[in-house]
């Protein structure tokens, strides 16, 4: 998705901005304002950061719990070590498999959780937390030109921060 974000301080800026931009021609079908009163950041479709942890931890314990267990059956088998001895040959093996999985779990809550949550959110958090400030944000999606065209018509009115993001596989034609 290519899109210009402009962050306002105010309800009568960002309507000000939308305005501007809707006089120059700017189709209404590209342009948003997220804040009180408008979309909110979870209607636009910014990610929350959370669920985006929570979804890289979901998915890499699908693969890590069972690879735990398998290791860490496989390293109880090739050591042999008996931990519990009540347990017995395949009950040490068992309780390894266990202990291997445990292991995987961790690794999936920490990494894909915690690094997930500090590498995934992207800009989408700092936008989160202007729109609690009681900011505002002016977005406009669109072609490279269209998005230039905004910001030149914005800049006059002086928001806070303009930023524009473009991918370069998204095709307006």
């Amino acid at each position: 998705m290519s899109y210009l974000i402009a962050v306002l301080p105010d309800r009568m800026q960002a309507e000000e901005a939308y305005t501007v931009l809707e006089k120059a021609g700017v189709n209404p079908q590209f342009l948003a304002i997220l804040g009180a009163g408008y979309r909110s950041a979870d209607e636009f479709g910014l990610l929350d950061p959370w669920e985006t942890a929570k979804k890289r931890a979901g998915l890499m314990a699908l693969w890590l719990v069972p690879f735990g267990f398998g290791a860490g059956y496989a390293f109880n088998l090739i050591t042999g070590l008996h931990t519990l001895d009540w347990a017995g040959e395949p009950g040490n093996h068992i309780v390894g498999g266990l202990l291997g999985a445990i292991g995987g779990a961790m690794g999936s809550f920490f990494v894909g959780g915690g690094v997930g949550f500090a590498l995934g959110s992207g800009d989408a958090l700092p936008y989160r937390n202007l729109l609690k400030a009681g900011k505002y944000l002016v977005i406009v999606q669109g072609p490279e030109s269209l998005r230039n065209q905004a910001a030149r018509l914005l800049k006059p009115l002086k928001p806070e921060k303009i930023q524009s993001y473009s991918d370069p596989d998204q095709d307006y034609a």
